[in-house]
């Protein structure tokens, strides 16, 4: 999960592009950079931080240019050092620039053919520079003269063609202009922005439409699976379809909890989606448990306040605000170690005693995927002075990793693998826990847009839309486990 920006603009585009980053931050929270086009030259900054950390004013001035990218890292496992910040370069062909948001599944098999094949070395554990250099291999393979959009596309098929994964990208080749594309399935998110100046017409894609929103970009529509659009330096758009065989397959895990709530994908209001997700799973505490006796409802913050909302209504109960969040602590599903989210909670989040003393509350999160953070919010539930503390979860039992750029535990660490909903309840200490159902779930999604028939929805099913074997299941095993980044830190 990081979250990307590029713009080709008439003027200066190096503050629209930290305005745009510092919009997407939620998106990722470890490194931040942006490269522009500088003439002849490409201009690069980028660092370990958030976007505010890593920029200052001299950095800034540093980086002129009206064509640009950015990037907003959320490490994976096996890519977390400084020298994996992104935007990425390779000087061959032309200078290529380049920005990833997602995980390939077939990356050990393409770095050997890297090497072995392509004669080209890779420098780091990660899949954004192996996939950086499958790109510029297609685009130096090609019989040109010059570059033109065709090779560009041609170039893109090449990449699909060898890749294997969730990918949305955006690079910046020197001398030509800007390129965006995203997998065949459309697993990670990337919608495409324009707009119309006293100096002309400028174009921008990005993770999430939020990010046209503050930088005055009219949102024009997702880019399409397997489709790649290019931008020239001229500022002419062209766009192509660039890969067979294309089934749509968006991460619903991006309507649960990462995307923000005022993002467009794929023509779905997050928003809106959520309240959805609230209203169904107060249909399922009506049918399974009609004599709930909920005093109140209280959201965990911030991103299970809309569905939680939704669901007070649908069940008549008073909705409150139960915990105050310290918005100087970053998110819990981010931090890298075991340790740091535990000494996290308690410094995020703080009971307001009032809102629990002698009442059955629903606490209501988006997900629950270590259990950790349910356990302890619930215990400050109790210790504010709760008779009965329920929990709800706007998403279905996380049972398996996703392999699409999301960075969740390994399968033992999750606290539904394994388990049924009867024993994670007993883990987490709630007097009842109800998760919502699967099916619930996608049409609560759906509803914003009839055309989405399929989505990725592995991390609650174990289907991978790409196909997986147990080796590449092991493997991820290995890498993720607290353990093993701890030991990666070490280094």
């Amino acid at each position: 999960m990081c979250g990307i920006i590029g713009i080709v603009g008439t003027t200066e585009v190096a503050s629209a592009l930290y305005d745009g980053l510092t919009v997407l931050q939620h998106r990722g929270q470890d490194a931040a950079g942006i490269v522009t086009v500088d003439g002849s030259r490409l201009r690069l900054h980028k660092g370990n931080g958030l976007v505010s950390d890593v920029f200052n004013q001299t950095a800034m001035a540093r980086l002129r240019g009206r064509i640009g990218l950015g990037h907003c890292r959320y490490p994976t496992a096996g890519s977390e050092g400084a020298e994996e910040a992104q935007p990425l370069y390779v000087n061959s062909p032309y200078g290529i620039a380049f920005a990833h948001n997602g995980n390939l599944v077939n990356t050990e098999a393409l770095r050997r053919e890297m090497f072995e094949d392509d004669r080209r070395h890779i420098n780091t554990d990660s899949d954004s520079e192996v996939l950086l250099n499958v790109l510029a291999h297609e685009l130096q393979i090609l019989d040109r003269m010059a570059l033109t959009p065709d090779h560009i596309f041609k170039a893109v098929a090449g990449v699909h063609a060898r890749a294997r994964g969730g990918y949305a990208c955006v690079a910046l080749i020197q001398g030509y202009g800007l390129l965006a594309f995203r997998d065949p399935h459309g697993i990670r998110p990337l919608v495409l922005g324009e707009r119309i100046s006293a100096e002309g017409h400028e174009y921008a894609v990005a993770s999430e439409s939020v990010a046209f929103d503050v930088l005055g970009f009219k949102r024009v529509r997702d880019v399409a699976p397997g489709e790649a659009i290019f931008i020239s330096n001229a500022g002419q758009l062209h766009a192509r379809h660039c890969a067979e065989d294309v089934t749509h397959s968006p991460c619903i895990f991006e309507y649960v909890y990462l995307a923000r709530p005022d993002s467009m994908i794929e023509d779905v209001s997050v928003y809106k989606a959520r309240l959805r997700m609230g209203e169904k799973l107060a249909e399922k505490i009506l049918r399974e448990r009609p004599d709930h006796g909920i005093d109140a409802v209280i959201p965990i913050p911030d991103t299970a306040r809309t569905a939680a909302s939704a669901l007070a209504e649908a069940l008549g109960v008073p909705f409150r605000e139960g915990f105050v969040k310290n918005r100087y602590v970053g998110r819990t599903f981010i931090m890298p170690g075991q340790g740091d989210r535990v000494k996290s909670v308690r410094r995020k989040l703080n009971a307001i005693h009032l809102e629990f003393r002698n009442k059955n509350v629903l606490l209501v999160d988006d997900s629950i995927v270590r259990g950790t953070t349910s356990r302890q919010i619930i215990q400050m539930a109790r210790d504010a002075g709760a008779k009965n503390v329920y929990f709800a979860s706007a998403a279905p039992p996380v049972r398996y990793p996703n392999v699409y750029g999301i960075d969740m535990p390994s399968a033992s660490e999750l606290v539904a693998a394994g388990r049924t909903e009867q024993e994670v309840e007993k883990v987490l200490g709630a007097d009842w826990l109800i998760y919502q159902d699967l099916q619930d779930l996608v049409r609560a999604v759906q509803e914003g847009n009839e055309m989405l028939t399929h989505f990725d929805t592995s991390c609650f099913s174990g289907e991978y839309v790409t196909g997986l074997g147990q080796s590449y299941l092991e493997q991820i095993e290995l890498l993720r486990s607290d353990d093993a980044k701890a030991a990666r830190r070490a280094m």
